[in-house]
């Protein structure tokens, strides 16, 4: 066997979060080893964020161009090339891969590691690569971010049915005639709206009482209205109890209540939850703990049960974003190599879903403070009230936020529409500094913009 190499540190996956932690590692004159069994740049880069809005960018285009006549504008029948889509996508991914690969071979102090990880030890990990010599590597610090991938759902008949998931329907050749999505979350709704847009019949099967299930009723119900407006049909309440592959595709049964239905498409979308990246690397061995489904316990400092071992992102649950690891990076960066006390507890985490329009979302939802026994007031204004939104035909959804009495102190935002994600970002940082909604009632926005509707939406104040 070939003798134990040491390091200084090990991350696991190069990830959103392992990537600049390695590369500082490293900077900071600690021999830094940076295990990769895939692509570096993790789901993000590769098969998650990058790619998806690519292609949620065609489609937006696809979508205006068939409204080109609302705003006075002749234009022919609107094919969609499903390949240079693909293409498109690819190029993007290729290009963000590729320059972050260079980048990390290119660290002194830093040696990227192609190959699948095994805890052979505490803090010790076996390296194994098809073709390649096994290697033994051991450090002191050691931090797993290996990520998650899509779950599979024990569905009787799937394994019959050539099913896609967030990674494969990427990878299609052709429009779906029809696409069946399990699955009415965030990854359920952009590729659903994505493949309505360009061209397929789509149908969402939400076990769930409403879209997004973490969102507020009037929330659900607005991007229900507004996908089932775009040509999508949504079966809310409806579990699948069964797959068969059909003539001519993927054959579902699904149940609500006592009745149940037969739906038959073209292709099948699994959009039902994502899985951690766990399974192969002997966490036991490591002295690692785990929750029931796989997921890495750690504090708010980030560390697991074993001396010198620490996970960041997805892999240890909680909101699986890429900001969130990269949250988690600077977290690790601050303890470990600034001496500092940073935690995770208590951080403002914001989200986007990239629908058209967007659906974003910081602090408390009103569900969560009703059930807090929070005292709130609401603001609520309809984007069809923003004079930006009328002007450039963009009217559906709406802004709401949730403010403290007394205090001022925003509480929550929650927007539909275009622009939402850049648009919250406004009021976080507002949240961020404790500004009082009053400070944003009476501010000065250029206009005509989108952020010159948070006057009139903190003037409607109930």
């Amino acid at each position: 066997m070939a003798p134990t190499e040491p390091f200084d540190a090990i991350v696991i996956g190069a990830g959103q979060a392992g990537v600049p932690l390695a590369t500082d590692l490293a900077a900071a004159g600690r021999r830094t080893a940076l295990v990769e069994r895939g692509h570096v740049g993790g789901t993000c880069v590769n098969v998650g964020c990058s790619p998806t809005k690519t292609m949620v960018a065609s489609a937006r285009v696809a979508h205006l161009a068939r409204r080109a006549a609302d705003f006075g504008v002749r234009g022919g029948r609107v094919r969609v090339d499903q390949v240079k889509v693909r293409q498109r996508k690819r190029a993007i991914v290729e290009s963000f891969r590729g320059g972050l690969e260079e980048s990390l071979r290119a660290a002194p102090g830093l040696e990227l590691v192609e190959g699948e990880a095994r805890f052979t030890g505490p803090r010790t990990v076996e390296i194994r690569r098809p073709g390649g010599p096994v290697r033994t590597l051991s450090a002191g610090l050691v931090v797993i971010n290996t990520g998650c991938r899509p779950a599979r759902p024990d569905l009787p008949g799937l394994d019959s049915v050539a099913a896609l998931d967030s990674t494969s329907v990427m990878e299609l050749r052709e429009v779906p005639r029809h696409l069946l999505v399990l699955g009415g979350g965030y990854i359920g709704l952009e590729f659903g709206q994505m493949f309505r847009r360009f061209g397929s019949r789509v149908t969402i099967v939400q076990r769930g009482s409403q879209l997004v299930p973490r969102v507020d009723p009037d929330v659900a119900e607005e991007i229900a209205r507004i996908l089932g407006e775009d040509g999508i049909e949504i079966l809310l309440g409806t579990e699948a109890i069964g797959a068969a592959r059909g003539p001519d595709g993927p054959v579902v049964r699904v149940r609500r209540g006592d009745r149940t239905r037969t739906l038959r498409g073209s292709h099948l979308l699994l959009a039902a939850g994502r899985v951690p990246n766990t399974d192969a690397l002997d966490l036991p061995r490591a002295g690692v703990a785990t929750d029931e489904r796989g997921f890495v316990r750690v504090d708010d400092r980030l560390a697991t049960s074993a001396p010198g071992a620490f996970a960041a992102g997805d892999v240890k649950g909680g909101p699986a974003f890429t900001h969130v690891s990269y949250d988690d990076y600077r977290v690790l960066r601050e303890n470990l190599l600034r001496g500092g006390s940073a935690t995770t507890r208590g951080r403002l985490v914001p989200w986007t879903v990239f629908t058209d329009p967007e659906i974003a979302h910081v602090g408390l939802s009103e569900n969560e403070a009703r059930a807090a026994g929070r005292d709130v007031r609401v603001a609520k204004l309809p984007m069809a009230e923003v004079a930006r939104a009328l002007e450039t035909d963009e009217t559906r959804g709406f802004l709401k936020a949730l403010v403290e009495p007394g205090s001022g102190k925003i509480l929550g935002f929650t927007a539909i529409g275009v622009g939402a994600g850049e648009l919250l970002a406004a009021v976080e940082v507002a949240m961020l500094a404790g500004l009082p909604a009053e400070r944003l009632r009476e501010a000065i926005f250029v206009h005509p913009t989108m952020a010159e509707a948070l006057n009139n939406l903190f003037a409607k104040l109930s």
